[in-house]
């Protein structure tokens, strides 16, 4: 029996408001910006076939609403989600802790969080045969509501830095926002 692949995509959430600065972190919300664009992002989802089994957010009020405005692209094929205060402004270290323990069963992951840590972790597991034109525009910035996609080759406890390839990574721009 040949090696189970899974399917990683990283989002990282839509831009969120600065309007006023009394609202700690966790309690902002999306701007106008990543309303528009989160929507777009779920509708490029369902066009490439790119369903997630399971999602992962973190229970911070921007990444909620992000899933939101993604999971109402994909209608009846949106799965239940698992929102984590863990997951809130995590380390790479800690996002990869987080999905070494996704179920063996679950072929496809999607996980929303923030930066710095969900750019870290894109970064160092994009491992050999990665796409060159992707690693480059992941190298270069990882904006708001962009979209990182990995294929691994093994169980979810074996994902590591450097092993599964990094085959899209798509900003907003380059989805019509």
């Amino acid at each position: 029996m040949g090696s189970v692949v899974k399917e990683l995509l990283l989002l990282r959430h839509a831009k969120s408001s600065w309007d006023d600065p009394a609202i700690e972190d966790f309690g902002r919300a999306l701007a106008l910006r990543g309303r528009k664009a989160a929507p777009l992002v779920g509708r490029e989802l369902a066009a490439r076939g790119w369903i997630p089994e399971k999602v992962l957010v973190s229970s911070a009020l921007r990444t909620r609403q992000t899933w939101d405005l993604v999971r109402l692209e994909l209608g009846n094929s949106a799965p239940p989600v698992e929102d984590s205060r863990i997951l809130y402004m995590a380390p790479a270290a800690q996002i990869l802790a987080v999905l070494r323990v996704v179920p063996s069963e679950i072929s496809s992951v999607l996980l929303i969080g923030h930066n710095p840590g969900l750019e870290d972790l894109a970064r160092r597991l994009a491992g050999p045969g990665s796409d060159e034109a992707a690693l480059a525009r992941l190298a270069r910035k990882y904006p708001t509501a962009a979209l990182a996609r990995f294929v691994h080759e093994g169980s979810w406890s074996t994902l590591d830095f450097a092993g599964p390839r990094l085959t899209h990574f798509l900003r907003p721009k380059d989805i019509g926002a």
